[in-house]
């Protein structure tokens, strides 16, 4: 090639989108911005910047900050993480986290959403479901505005059934 036949070069990318040794998280029914929000709450608790963090560590801090109590399923996920003995890096922590949470473009992701709902094993989400869940994502709903959220959402118009939740979630409007 002579000067004028230069292949282009590539240009790093500059200001924040610049990331040094860092390979794409992929984990279904998570958003990249999701993936990034898990990556800085795990980025807290890495003080020392290793990029591990010892699980039991981690559940002590939860549970410091109240998540036992204000968020159980959250907490209970992060002391399951204590079985894996040693310090853990983001991607086993992210495999914990997605493996509960589930992909929800599919029905056994679905289903294991569900799970995290019907808490008390009844196959079904009812009004005591709800309000847990509200409680735990900070949601400052009403009985009344979750008994109606059960009505329209529910086929009997009491309960939530699993596949009324599966329909629920596929449903796309447009």
């Amino acid at each position: 090639m002579n000067k004028k036949q230069q292949a282009p070069v590539a240009q790093k990318p500059v200001g924040k989108q610049q990331q040094v040794n860092r390979k794409p998280q992929d984990r279904p029914g998570l958003t990249e911005d999701e993936i990034e929000e898990i990556k800085e709450a795990f980025n807290l608790f890495d003080t020392e910047g290793t990029g591990r963090v010892d699980p039991r560590e981690l559940k002590a801090a939860m549970q410091s900050l109240g998540f036992d109590q204000k968020n159980p399923t959250i907490f209970n996920m992060i002391a399951e993480l204590e079985n894996e003995g040693t310090d853990i890096d983001f991607d086993q922590f992210l495999d914990a986290i997605t493996s509960k949470l589930g992909n929800r473009e599919t029905r056994d992701g679905i289903n294991k959403i569900f799970d995290l709902f019907d808490d008390d094993g009844s196959n079904s989400i009812n009004l005591n479901n709800l309000k847990r869940v509200s409680k735990e994502l900070g949601e400052t709903m009403t009985a009344e505005e979750l008994a109606e959220m059960l009505e329209r959402a529910a086929s009997n118009g009491r309960d939530i059934s699993r596949e009324d939740f599966y329909n629920i979630m596929v449903k796309r409007t447009f």
